[in-house]
């Protein structure tokens, strides 16, 4: 068989093949043959239809499948010949379907890059360490005294950090859109939860008050057809809210499931919660921080559709965080498509990595690795012999276990090789460091 390959744009392949001539007569002859035996046709005894009448009424409709059986033969044949590993399925186009001719197709599609992963750099990783301050612990535990507090209705102008309820509608170019109202809305001035603005127009007002604002939905808003209008809001505030922070009692401390029977239990209790979300949290910020390095040192390019197709994933995701369906008819300008790529790009190229690395080290997980795993994962529950049998069944939870724990095997090979900074930063800053 023939076949010419040619090298199109980045990791864009297309392979034209020929189709040899005794294929095509072979499989064909056989299928008309088959259908002969068992046609009924006028003027003719079951099974005895003459294989020029078969042809002549069924060969069309033969000959393309015929032709598309031979394409899912000779195609994956002509890419192990070439030693291609195709990233998408192909796109086929007939270049010649006229059995009296030599048949050929062409298909295009795109490949995995190879790569050779660098593993050895003169620039360093960062290696996490949370310092956690008394400062960090009073936060943390003003954090929960608000979470757990009650909102009070107070006789005053309203201002930032106070709640209030409200009924709005807004317009724009004096006309209503999609999601423009709403009554009895709750809203924390100061949170940012709304658009640029918004807030800031409420705070000095008093409760039983009517007023528009006027703001700008942001060039990047999520709804594409509301970016960069001017809008104006029709505002009723109803009533002004305070909030009373909730007390450290025992009430607060079963909220919480706590044990702690005074204050000083509470304050040690909470420094050992985030003593360890601090070890997990410099775990992750280093895993961080040696994958971002490593994609600096190994330069490759990404087929694009696999990259499209995460976008539109990941577009999806968004999505379904709000609670819309990608073919819900209010969903085609949320979160526009493009928006994700840079992502959807680095996510891809963090997988191939990935997989080349944990080849490239050897690395497998043994079913000890897995057995000592499940047993960390179990005494996180009441009942961890029930969660362990129940668990040792489910195949989507231990197939995560498994990725996990080739993760850290991976990481732990990495930090042979790569050289590291000692990065210390305060519980405190790791918040705003996620939201950069």
């Amino acid at each position: 068989m023939l076949s010419k390959l040619k090298k199109l744009k980045k990791l864009e392949r297309s392979l034209e093949i020929q189709i040899p001539s005794e294929m095509y007569e072979d499989k064909f002859s056989k299928k008309i043959s088959n259908l002969g035996r068992t046609l009924k046709m006028d003027g003719f005894r079951k099974g005895k239809v003459p294989f020029d009448v078969v042809e002549q009424r069924y060969g069309t409709s033969v000959h393309a499948e015929v032709l598309n059986e031979l394409i899912q033969e000779t195609y994956p044949n002509e890419i192990t010949e070439h030693k291609l590993n195709p990233a998408t399925p192909p796109s086929v186009s007939i270049l010649e379907d006229n059995p009296k001719k030599q048949m050929k197709y062409l298909a295009t599609f795109e490949i995995f890059p190879e790569i050779k992963p660098k593993v050895k750099s003169w620039t360093k990783y960062d290696e996490y360490q949370i310092k956690i301050i008394d400062s960090d612990i009073d936060s943390a535990i003003e954090d929960i005294t608000e979470r757990y507090g009650e909102w009070k209705t107070v006789k005053r102008v309203s201002k930032n950090g106070d709640q209030v309820i409200m009924d709005f509608e807004g317009f724009i170019d004096n006309k209503p859109f999609e999601g423009n109202a709403s009554k009895d809305f709750k809203l924390i001035l100061g949170s940012k939860s709304m658009i640029p603005g918004f807030e800031d127009e409420l705070v000095g007002k008093k409760a039983d008050s009517k007023f528009d604002i006027k703001v700008s939905f942001p060039p990047d808003y999520f709804k594409g057809d509301l970016a960069n209008k001017a809008a104006v809001f029709k505002i009723s505030l109803k009533e002004v809210q305070e909030l009373s922070n909730a007390k450290l009692d025992k009430k607060l401390f079963e909220k919480l499931s706590m044990e702690a029977k005074s204050v000083k239990e509470f304050k040690s209790e909470i420094k050992k919660r985030m003593e360890n979300e601090a070890a997990t949290q410099q775990n992750a910020l280093t895993k961080e921080s040696i994958y971002e390095l490593l994609l600096k040192i190994n330069k490759f390019l990404v087929p694009e559709q696999i990259v499209k197709d995460q976008a539109q994933k990941m577009r999806e995701e968004s999505l379904s965080r709000i609670g819309k369906k990608i073919d819900d008819e209010d969903s085609n300008d949320l979160f526009a498509v493009e928006t994700f790529l840079e992502s959807a790009e680095k996510r891809v190229k963090l997988d191939l990595l990935f997989s080349s690395l944990v080849s490239h080290f050897s690395l497998k997980v043994e079913e000890t690795d897995l057995d000592n795993f499940i047993d960390q994962e179990s005494a996180k529950y009441k009942d961890p012999a029930q969660f362990k049998s129940w668990v040792k069944n489910q195949p989507n939870y231990l197939e995560q276990y498994r990725m996990v724990i080739l993760e850290d095997l991976l990481v732990e090979k990495l930090k042979i090789d790569l050289k590291s900074n000692n990065k210390e930063v305060n519980f405190s800053d790791v918040a705003k460091m996620q939201r950069k």
